[in-house]
């Protein structure tokens, strides 16, 4: 059984479903099976279902060992309403599945889930203050200029700089950074480390970039205790006090010093029960609904741990302070129960670990509309936090430090000389974007046969160069690239078009040329005395 690997993208809950149903359909085993005195081919019971596709999930990465049986058997009544599967008799659309020797069937197919679409979103370039911006108000030309006495030093000063032997410069002073400005900044930035973080073109389908709140993650940043944990303005907000009394007792078990009452057999499950009834209470999830895109589709990292925990700060940055707070809380105190050996059982039938998960993880995670693995997605994501929350509630040093940077920059007070572009110092992040491995063979194969094609023409039609120096040059691009001289000259036909043989002119016979040929003959004198 391979379950292949979802990784980030959109719409990653929905490729999930898709991935699993599909599955499901192809290596579910079938056989006849036997009731009420009648026989069903190609059927299977309620019971090997729910064996069969929670050895699945389990030993999928998607998913992981956390999978308990009551989440698959959640997810075998979303089938069963969804027409994934139906009883013996052809009902389904109900969530009345049980985990007994009742009998099922595929019908002849099942419904995939299609690709919501949204609207296009028309992504705001962020106009960054240039250094010759001069400050409102103000224009170089009426700048007024004190008149000098000119000394032979500062004339020969000026001469200099006339005939070029000191390049010329000037002072440049930004417009001040406004605080809307600063905002933009921080929020941009975060942005495109998230989204090189999850190797996507845009963010527009995980993500509504409009309900990202920059004051939200620059409070996030500065506004924590020395121990990480996020320090609200609006006092109203906080945790109730009982709550976090209740936390605490049950984080520093059996050492509960804000407790004045005695404890009873059975203290600890009380006190518990009332932090996740509080949780549970809860209008919006922790990590909000917005967000429940982006952190489901950064567990599509989850196999590359570090990418996996980078992309998790960022998200977490994206949330209000109050929720952050309450997370960092929450995850603290999961983690010290599972961790403490001293803590008595607080549920039976149920380990530490499995309790907490199978508690909180619909407080820390679902979505607003109906998604059918909410519950499976949730788990896997706060099994990962629990494992991994001291990193990944952690301000991300290299994001902070490349942003105070940036915004330094842009204060900084620079000397431009002429042709120079100071901006290109310290420019804004930019990112490549990623391709598939077809288009890069592609390119590997014809990306540079191109701009070789063009020399060679180019080389071809020079009317400067000789027929000597233009045999020479092809010789030697033939040479060096045979195969895109062999597709510009296939055959030597072809080749030869290039330089026509010229006629040949005929040979003149060879004749005697008197020196006078017409005058008579003369006489030559006697040698006789």
């Amino acid at each position: 059984m391979e379950h292949r690997i979802v990784g980030p993208g959109p719409y990653r809950a929905t490729r999930l479903w898709n991935e699993t149903v599909e599955l499901f359909r192809a290596k579910m085993p079938l056989r006849k099976h036997r009731c009420r005195f009648k026989s069903y081919e190609h059927c299977f019971t309620a019971t090997e279902a729910v064996d069969w596709l929670h050895e699945l999930l389990r030993c999928s990465q998607n998913f992981g060992p956390e999978v308990t049986r009551k989440q698959t058997v959640q997810l075998l009544k979303k089938f069963l309403k969804n027409h994934v599967i139906e009883d013996i008799k052809g009902k389904w659309g109900q969530e009345d599945f049980e985990d007994n020797r009742h009998l099922y069937r595929f019908p002849p197919s099942s419904p995939l889930k299609p690709y919501p679409k949204r609207p296009p979103y028309q992504k705001d370039v962020i106009k960054f203050p240039k250094w010759d911006d001069p400050p409102p108000g103000t224009s170089q030309e009426n700048i007024p200029v004190r008149p000098l006495v000119m000394n032979p030093e500062m004339w020969y000063k000026r001469h200099s700089i006339a005939i070029g032997e000191v390049p010329t410069c000037r002072l440049v002073h930004r417009r001040q950074l406004t605080e809307a400005n600063v905002e933009e900044i921080w929020k941009s930035m975060t942005l495109s480390y998230l989204q090189k973080i999850l190797g996507l073109d845009s963010l527009e389908e995980v993500l509504d970039i409009k309900l990202v709140n920059s004051k939200f993650i620059i409070h996030n940043v500065y506004s924590v205790s020395k121990q990480g944990v996020v320090i609200l303005d609006d006092k109203s907000k906080e945790l109730p006090h009982w709550v976090l009394s209740a936390m605490k007792c049950l984080a520093n078990w059996p050492n509960c010093s804000d407790l004045q009452q005695p404890m009873y057999s059975g203290f600890e499950k009380d006190v518990f029960k009332t932090i996740a009834d509080y949780y549970g209470r809860l209008k919006e999830p922790l990590l909000t609904f917005h967000l429940f895109d982006a952190f489901v589709s950064v567990l599509g990292l989850l196999q590359k741990e570090k990418m996996a925990i980078e992309a998790f700060q960022i998200c977490c940055l994206l949330l209000p302070p109050e929720n952050r707070r309450k997370l960092q809380l929450l995850m603290r105190m999961m983690a010290r129960i599972c961790l403490n050996k001293e803590m008595p059982p607080l549920c039976d039938g149920f380990g530490t670990r499995t309790l907490m998960v199978q508690t909180f993880s619909h407080c820390i995670l679902c979505s607003k509309d109906e998604v059918d693995l909410d519950d499976l997605l949730a788990a896997r994501l706060v099994t990962f936090l629990m494992d991994n929350y001291q990193e990944i509630l952690k301000v991300p040093l290299a994001l902070q430090t490349s942003i105070e940077e940036r915004v330094a920059h842009l204060r900084r007070v620079q000397i431009k000389y002429p042709g120079a572009d100071m901006d290109i110092t310290l420019s804004a992040p930019s990112f490549c974007r990623q391709i598939s491995p077809e288009e890069f063979e592609y390119q590997r194969a014809y990306g540079s046969q191109e701009p070789l094609a063009a020399l060679l023409e180019e080389v071809i039609t020079d009317a400067k160069l000789s027929s000597k120096e233009k045999k020479k040059k092809l010789k030697q691009f033939q040479k060096s690239y045979p195969e895109v001289y062999q597709e510009r000259f296939p055959t030597p036909e072809s080749e030869a078009l290039l330089f026509p043989e010229k006629p040949k002119a005929k040979p003149q016979l060879l004749m005697w040329v008197l020196k006078n040929p017409f005058q008579p003959f003369q006489r030559t004198r006697s040698f006789r005395m």
